[in-house]
């Protein structure tokens, strides 16, 4: 079960950023930076943190690098001392049905709220074999399901699948990041058409449409009548970066749904800037190969990480990607929060 204020928040809507891993030259874990990621985005107002995800590198359950328990520690010990209360702590589960019980269990014994629940690597299950999984650790901890993009190992569901998954009662969120449009709408169907509609916050994963995903309310036609349904957040490998500015743009959104007047164009202008951006970030051009390295060189240049290394020594920036991400700085420095780490950073870098 989630508890009250947890709950509260993550229907509301916020911003969480899904967690970089902060690594030494020599491919170790910088515990210093690590940390010091983590005071960036809760003192940027990030509603909540996800650890153990996608951007912190799947490698990390792999036995010789064994960083899972040791990255989920260290951002709940800076969660638990930050002043602001009830931040979502969201760990990642992966794996088979073994392994994500023993990675649920160990998020559970921590204190984390809910469990990111990716099928990242199990092409050969069957969607009733991923349900079974995804039931089986709902009896650990709570799940905020995840629709992966196959282009970074996730694979394609029926809308039967998240219909069926929908009704798990101890679902209470779904991130949506196919990166595809008619994907997208399976699940807000699935979701809606659901008798759990109402328990179920939808946060968007979409990179490549994060403001106009934020923007959209959704009108489902069901048996029980028409059911509305927001993208209230987003849980996001974006958001790692320019974290500040996230926030800002998420309140904004939040500002224009209350107010019930018509999207303007400046906004619909800006979601296309921010997409620009997450293309240079995420290597879209060479199929997100450097999506990881790209993250890491905001941060490297922002001063929070001190270089842009992987788990994998291949996993690197790709050639002209470093210029594209010179470029959208220069096209749209009202996107960069660069002030306000610069102001924080020596802060963040205390032991």
């Amino acid at each position: 079960m989630l508890k009250k204020k947890i709950k509260k928040r993550l229907f509301k809507g916020t911003v969480i950023p899904a967690h970089p891993l902060a690594l030494t030259a020599e491919r170790k874990i910088d515990e210093k930076r690590q940390r010091a990621l983590t005071r960036y985005y809760l003192d940027a107002g990030a509603g909540g943190v996800a650890m153990g995800v996608h951007t912190t590198q799947f490698a990390i359950r792999d036995p010789e690098v064994n960083l899972f328990q040791k990255v989920l520690t260290l951002a709940k010990e800076e969660i638990d001392h930050h002043p602001r209360k009830n931040i979502i702590k969201i760990a990642g589960v992966c794996g088979d049905v073994k392994q994500a019980t023993e990675e649920a269990n160990f998020a559970a014994s921590l204190g984390y709220d809910l469990a990111l629940l990716s099928n990242n690597g199990l092409q050969n299950y069957s969607e009733e074999q991923l349900l079974d999984r995804a039931r089986a650790i709902s009896e650990i901890i709570p799940i905020f399901g995840f629709y992966l993009q196959p282009a970074v190992g996730g694979k394609v569901f029926s809308r039967e699948y998240w219909e069926a998954f929908s009704e798990i009662k101890n679902v209470y969120a779904i991130k949506i990041a196919p990166f595809n449009r008619y994907q997208t709408l399976d699940v807000v169907q699935a979701v809606c058409q659901s008798t759990r509609n109402e328990e179920i916050a939808l946060y968007t994963g979409n990179d490549d449409n994060i403001l106009l995903d934020l923007l959209t309310t959704y009108e489902i036609q069901t048996p029980r009548g028409a059911v509305k349904k927001e993208i209230v957040g987003g849980l996001l490998g974006h958001w790692a970066v320019w974290t500040a500015k996230a926030v800002e743009q998420l309140k904004a959104v939040h500002k224009i749904k209350r107010k019930g007047k018509g999207i303007d164009h400046k906004t619909l202008a800006l979601g296309q800037e921010i997409t620009d951006s997450n293309a240079a970030f995420f290597d879209a051009q060479n199929q997100f190969k450097g999506c990881i390295a790209g993250i890491h060189e905001v941060l490297r240049r922002q001063g929070l990480l001190e270089g842009i290394w992987c788990l994998d020594p291949e996993e690197d920036m790709s050639v002209g990607q470093a210029e594209e991400i010179s470029r959208v700085y220069a096209s749209y420095p009202h996107l960069n929060d660069d002030a306000f780490v610069k102001k924080h950073l020596s802060r963040w870098l205390q032991e």
